[in-house]
């Protein structure tokens, strides 16, 4: 059934780098700050509105957490009031939200009487209202506005809760807006549920709509598994157990940390939201990316500083190395195109590409956790259903006696491990487990406590009896605890606008890289055996086993990337070599390794002048994982253009080169050239000669101003390097560097000239993606022509210049 805009439809459960983000954050965050002492300095009436309270969600946790949130709060000052809320008639909604509070449990600790006597008191103080237009809105208001005013209380704020589906919030939340916000010196509060867009571009439009209606620091968008008991004791642990862990936690101790959700059930009955997200979407873009980000930031010196917490949080998120097609591993259960055939009403001959399982290799570029793996994987119908954070150290010892002899509580042969185990699996419940040989763990006694034997139980391959092994005293659901830290304004809970498109940022581009590629069929359960085991070998993934043929049923015809082989032809009368993305960058890759050592062994150094922008990073990263032969202690490094602004800027070419090559690798810092577009304070300014300083620097070093190799681009207007179309300088003359305009922000320009491109030994121009495919077909066609196309005067005089494009710019 399809719901227009602005109506309310109950959520089903299963749906489950940035410029000026430091200011804004700060901001936010002394607002949320103010805020949330406000609330607990005025202790008053709160009314909880929870829409979509007929759904799903509402019923299985959301109703049990408001009961539990009563339970803990109602003596502390507070009075409250529970408004369900749905499209539903009042007498049909009421009756299926009475039916929902039928279910409502106490702690098994509590008294039976005791518990009869609060969940009548909250069924007293819960109701239902229809809410579907702005009328309905103004009179719940009028309703609550009257109940305060007749019992003598003051208003303390109001609660949103929106279970409802994505499309509908910008209308509910324009409603709120204006007609159901609380009256002055009453705070607000609204509580979102993901899915959160579907790129970075659709995250941002929606960020931006609830953005007309409500401050950053009154929106709470919930990640459930920051609920998690587990997860929730992260920081905590961390913060606990300092001393141990501050010379642990680092790239010199950590071998790779697991981050793991896996399920045992598939997608049935809920295709068509798959068939949108897909596994990565579901999970990984959120639980685990957050999840990730607990283990990996740096630790704030206090942790109860919601502030603290998410600025260094964000940090993390701008230390992640952008993702590549190689860096994930995609599967599909067999049955999977059937269900949506099925579900979908999908012709017989449709086989969705939509990956249900997806092994994910993310780094960290930053001096804590540089070279370390963290190895994000989920999926459906696998052989257990399991989620756990494993932190896995290395193993530096050598033990002298047999291993009969090691003793757990010493010995350093046996694994050193620090695991947060989410609950089900082996174990059942959720715990935190520390190998013995490690240290013994600080933990809250009143809420965490030692796990009882029991032998014959191997977790990692290992005993239990191997591990220092604690679990809660008492387990409590994620949307109860979720819903208490909303109560209480802990906004380090929960995802920030900054945060939650600094995921999208950095997720968007594998999405985009890997929408068309065939996931490997797996037969699901028990049987998929080794199937989907991978590896990960030069910052690549790949399967370890190949993909038996008669589990690929009717895709027997459909091209995959590994059934094309690199292209050799001629482009503009020069070399071609065209591929897939991936194998025109190795192949690039390695030829400029074996231009280096070519290099070397005739004049005992390489010049090599790059250029920025997009394009090139694959290939820097590239030769920062898969080169470790390279000479780079004998080469200089050149830039072929920069952009006027300061060489930290997140713009400057220099930075990009910085964060995708030049922090990887080990190149003497006297062999970096910069160009100086800032110098006396001032950038590009024509008095302060910088293009001349760069111009003199090379005739300083390099023999003849050849350059051995120059990377150049393509522009879709035909510009190369920043040499644009009728630019009045550097496209030919006796200048060797120049100052230019370019057409799009930042305008100012530092570039080598076409004339000194064109002595270079060898020149090779790099060019990808769909939107080049025009210019390739009209650069194809068109003569010397520099003026209109400065791509089309590249042409070393007495070097060699060869063609990288990939398949999509070349064939399209």
């Amino acid at each position: 059934m399809v719901f227009p805009s602005g109506m309310l439809e109950p959520l089903s459960h299963s749906h489950n780098r940035l410029p000026g983000a430091w200011k804004m954050l700060t901001v936010a965050a002394c607002l949320a700050l103010l805020g949330c002492l406000q609330a607990h300095e005025l202790q008053g009436h709160i009314s909880i509105i929870l829409l979509g309270a007929t759904g799903d969600l509402a019923k299985k946790y959301l109703w049990q957490g408001l009961f539990q949130l009563y339970l803990d709060e109602a003596g502390n000052g507070h009075s409250f009031s529970f408004h369900g809320a749905a499209l539903t008639p009042p007498q049909q909604g009421q009756g299926l939200m009475s039916k929902a509070l039928e279910s409502l449990s106490c702690p098994k600790d509590m008294v039976p009487s005791h518990c009869a006597e609060l969940k009548e008191k909250f069924l007293q103080l819960s109701q239902y209202h229809q809410l579907k237009t702005a009328e309905d809105y103004e009179a719940l208001s009028r309703h609550i506005e009257a109940h305060v005013q007749q019992e003598g209380l003051r208003e303390a704020g109001r609660i949103f809760y929106f279970s409802v589906p994505p499309f509908a919030y910008a209308s509910i939340a324009g409603h709120i807006n204006n007609s159901c916000r609380p009256g002055p010196g009453a705070w607000l509060r609204v509580v979102l549920e993901k899915p959160f867009g579907h790129d970075h571009r659709s995250a941002q439009q929606l960020a931006s709509e609830l953005g007309n209606f409500f401050q950053e620091e009154e929106m709470f968008r919930v990640d459930h598994y920051l609920g998690k008991q587990t997860v929730a004791q992260i920081l905590p642990f961390r913060d606990q157990n300092r001393q141990a862990l501050d010379g642990l936690w680092n790239r010199h101790h950590v071998e790779r940390v697991e981050v793991i959700m896996k399920e045992t059930v598939d997608a049935e009955g809920r295709t068509s939201f798959y068939e949108e997200y897909g596994v990565i979407r579901d999970t990984l873009q959120n639980h685990l990316t957050e999840i990730l980000m607990l283990v990996a930031m740096e630790l704030p010196g206090d942790i109860s500083s919601s502030a603290a917490v998410l600025e260094h949080k964000l940090q993390a998120f701008r230390a992640l190395r952008g993702l590549r097609r190689g860096s994930a591993v995609l599967g599909q259960y067999q049955n999977y195109s059937a269900q949506v055939r099925q579900e979908l009403q999908k012709p017989g001959s449709f086989h969705s590409l939509t990956p249900t399982f997806a092994g994910v290799l993310v780094h960290l570029d930053n001096l804590r956790w540089e070279g370390v793996p963290f190895i994000l994987t989920s999926g459906k119908a696998l052989d257990e259903r399991v989620g756990y954070v494993r932190v896995v150290f290395k193993n530096r010892a050598y033990c002298a006696q047999s291993e009969g002899q090691w003793a757990s509580e010493w010995s350093r042969c046996l694994p050193q491990q620090i695991v947060f185990y989410l609950g089900h699996g082996e174990l059942g419940h959720p715990a935190i487990l520390v190998s013995r040989n490690l240290f013994r763990p600080s933990l809250p006694s009143q809420s965490w406590r030692e796990v009882e034997e029991r032998p014959g139980l191997r977790l990692f391959g290992r005993p239990l009896s191997d591990y220092y092994a604690f679990r809660p005293v008492q387990e409590r659901d994620a949307y109860s605890v979720l819903l208490s830290h909303i109560f209480h304004c802990r906004k380090e809970s929960f995802i920030t606008t900054e945060n939650l498109l600094a995921s999208w940022v950095f997720w968007t581009p594998l999405l985009d890289s890997v929408a068309r590629e065939v996931p490997r069929i797996y037969p699901g359960g028990s049987e998929n055996g080794r199937l989907l085991d991978f590896e990960f070998i030069g910052g690549q993934l790949s399967f370890t086993q190949e993909q038996p043929e008669q589990l690929i049923p009717g895709l027997g015809a459909s091209p995959r990337p590994s059934d094309f082989q690199v292209l050799r032809t001629q482009y503009r009368e020069s070399p071609l070599i065209s591929a897939w993305p991936e194998e025109l960058i190795s192949k690039l890759a390695s030829d400029i390794e074996a231009t280096a050592h070519q290099a070397v062994r005739r004049f005992g150094k390489f010049h090599l002048a790059l250029s920025g922008g997009s394009s090139p990073i694959a290939l820097f990263q590239q030769l920062a994982t898969g080169h470790f032969g390279f000479p780079w202690v004998h080469t200089h490094l050149w830039l072929v253009d920069e952009r006027c602004v300061p060489l930290s800027d997140p713009d400057s070419n220099f930075q990009g080169l910085q964060a995708h090559l030049l922090q990887h690798i080990r190149v003497p810092y006297y062999n970096i050239h910069p160009m100086p577009v800032h110098l006396h304070q001032r950038l590009c300014a024509q008095e302060d000669e910088g293009a001349q300083a760069y111009a003199s620097e090379i005739s300083a070093l390099v023999a003849n101003s050849s350059f051995d190799l120059v990377l150049l681009g393509m522009g879709i207007d035909g510009h190369t390097a920043s040499l644009f179309p009728q630019s009045p300088t550097g496209l030919e003359g006796e200048q060797l560097v120049v100052l230019t305009e370019s057409p799009s922000r930042p305008h100012q320009r530092m570039s080598l000239s076409l004339p000194l491109i064109n002595r270079a030994k060898k020149v090779a121009v790099l060019v990808m993606g769909r939107m080049k495919r025009e210019i390739t077909m009209l650069v194809s066609r068109v003569g010397h022509q520099p003026k209109k196309w400065p791509i089309s005067g590249v042409l070393p005089r007495s070097g060699q210049l060869a063609w990288y494009m990939d398949y999509e710019a070349f064939l399209g």
